[in-house]
């Protein structure tokens, strides 16, 4: 990227804070709606890189179907961002009931047992709504690592937009994330971890939809280093402003196996549960890259991925690199 589309980037994210967040919440939502789907109607390469990861999910769905799907992912993907840019101005109220999340026991109750617990999620809706709800609603704060972006500037404006939600955010710096994530865990702390992408060499292969691809090894690595509650999560929406989710049952530690071995079995898991909300609410998966392995082989596809910073990659995680939260 260049410095002027640096510039220009930056600029485009810091109208987003500043402007829509004073919009009512109506005329945003109609704002986001005429994005979303005027991008749709281009169809270029984020829309047919979306149905053609929709066509994973759902394999029976016609043409007509995908590009169905694909419209209300793309309504789905600027509500996210309408809500993001507006979080800010939020009262603690609004953030409270914006956010309705099914078995929540099992966070509370790890929380309580002074355990330490990692969240796990996937691209699926809106989760630093969900974030900002556990820091208003759970009154928890929470740890979580975001992928430094360029220009600097941009990076700097999602790490203050999140920590003036409540969370604790640490650079994307490997070994120094993951530490300071096994610190926070020792303690009985909360981590966040945006964990279905990672095309890293260190990531974890795993069957997702019947096809390989690879998910960050942190989640895995950090429940069995620090014996905290590992606790998959899905989120989506429905026809009304607040959001829905569900925490998972825990992930357990395989009682026998080398580190490798363990960690392959707990990602495994993690995809599965993720692949249990994405199957149910497909259209709030927000994966605008590729992600399965032969999408990345270019004798069978050869097309370049985008490196857009609005594609929200969470790719790169090992024992050193835990996981990426959005973008």
């Amino acid at each position: 990227m260049s410095g002027l589309q640096e510039r220009l980037t930056d600029g485009l994210y810091g109208l987003g804070w500043s402007t829509v967040k004073k919009l009512p919440e109506p005329v945003a939502v109609r704002l986001g709606q005429t994005i979303a789907d005027a991008t749709w109607k281009r169809r270029g390469p984020l829309v047919r890189r979306l149905e053609a990861n929709y066509a994973r999910v759902v394999p029976e769905a016609s043409p007509e179907r995908l590009a169905e799907l694909s419209r209300a992912g793309m309504r789905s993907y600027l509500r996210y961002w309408m809500e993001s840019f507006r979080l800010p101005a939020w009262s603690k109220e609004r953030i409270r009931h914006g956010f309705d999340v099914q078995d929540v026991h099992y966070l509370t109750g790890g929380l309580a047992s002074d355990q330490g617990v990692i969240l796990a999620l996937p691209h699926l809706a809106n989760w630093d709504l969900a974030g900002a709800w556990v820091t208003t609603k759970l009154e928890t704060s929470f740890t979580t690592v975001a992928e430094r972006l360029k220009p600097e500037t941009l990076y700097d404006r999602f790490v203050a937009y999140r920590e003036g939600l409540g969370m604790e955010v640490l650079p994307h710096n490997g070994g120094t994330a993951f530490g300071t994530l096994a610190r926070r865990l020792r303690d009985g702390g909360l981590v966040c971890l945006v964990a279905d992408r990672d095309l890293s060499a260190s990531g974890v292969e795993v069957d997702f939809f019947g096809e390989k691809t690879r998910m960050p090894a942190g989640p895995a690595l950090l429940a069995q280093q620090t014996g905290a509650l590992l606790l998959p999560v899905t989120l989506w929406y429905d026809d009304s402003p607040v959001m829905q989710g569900r925490v998972h049952p825990p992930i357990e530690v395989p009682g026998t196996g080398t580190r490798a071995e363990k960690t392959s079995v707990m990602t495994q898991a993690l995809a599965d549960a993720f692949a249990t909300g994405i199957a149910d609410h497909p259209e709030d998966w927000h994966m605008l890259q590729r992600l399965w392995l032969v999408d990345l082989d270019p004798a069978k596809d050869p097309e370049k991925a985008s490196g857009n910073a609005t594609e929200k990659s969470s790719a790169g995680s090992s024992e050193q690199d835990p996981g990426k939260a959005r973008p």
